[in-house]
């Protein structure tokens, strides 16, 4: 199992996550569409070359995004991963994978 982790913003928080659910993300035993998510604010600069979202070039930017927190098993997660990059608005979406520790 892995975990995924990514930053969002807030417009396109449910669009994001149902793409991630239908590959397959966040699903907990007889459970589907499980995640958690909490409300923050991320900052960034689009740098020279970048075609940003949001923001301007040389210009920081904060704008409201939601982490989001899921599960999903290593035989889905290529396709997960391709789904968030498809929908997600960011030019370079933030997003981590960390593998579980089952068993303890």
């Amino acid at each position: 199992m892995y975990k995924l982790c990514f930053f969002v913003p807030e417009t396109h928080l449910e669009t994001v996550k149902a793409a991630v659910f239908e590959a397959g993300a966040g699903r907990i035993g007889d459970y589907d569409q499980c995640c958690w998510q909490v409300k923050g604010e991320g900052q960034f600069r689009p740098l020279s070359g970048s075609q940003p979202f949001l923001g301007t070039q040389g210009a920081l930017e904060n704008v409201a995004e939601y982490r989001v927190e899921m599960v999903m098993e290593q035989s889905c997660a290529k396709t997960v991963l391709k789904a968030l990059k498809e929908l997600h608005p960011y030019e370079e979406p933030a997003y981590d994978v960390m593998a579980l520790v089952e068993g303890l």
